[in-house]
């Protein structure tokens, strides 16, 4: 095996640790937390896509021959962009639910709203 695929393997487990987060926590903000741990590693995953092994930045140079590839890192600006903006509207439902409910575990929630005779999602 390639010395250079440790970051593949880091990767890999940056995914699945914010999978377990996910589905194994009740507490939403926990769970946003893990989404963003996953998030982070798709992030990095499209970032080392874009390396190239002795490659420079893409700014034509005499001697240069060699250049990495922009495109990965520009979607992962904007990628980087939707996930706060992402993480700021769950944030923000996180609130009006504990205030709604007065907890953020999923279990109590659902009892809360069987408890109230609100029908679940169809």
């Amino acid at each position: 095996m390639s010395g250079s695929l440790y970051v593949y393997w880091l990767i890999f487990a940056l995914m699945m640790i914010g999978l377990y987060i996910v589905i194994s926590h009740g507490n939403l903000v926990k769970k946003l937390i893990g989404l963003n741990i996953f998030q982070v590693s798709v992030f990095l995953l499209y970032i080392s896509f874009g390396k190239v092994r002795d490659g420079s930045a893409p700014i034509v140079k005499e001697g240069i021959d060699t250049y990495s590839h922009p495109l990965p890192h520009v979607l992962i600006l904007t990628a980087i962009v939707v996930g706060v903006a992402t993480t700021a509207l769950g944030l923000a439902l996180v609130v009006r639910i504990f205030e709604a409910y007065g907890s953020l575990e999923e279990d109590l929630l659902h009892e809360r709203d069987a408890a109230s005779g609100v029908d679940g999602p169809s």
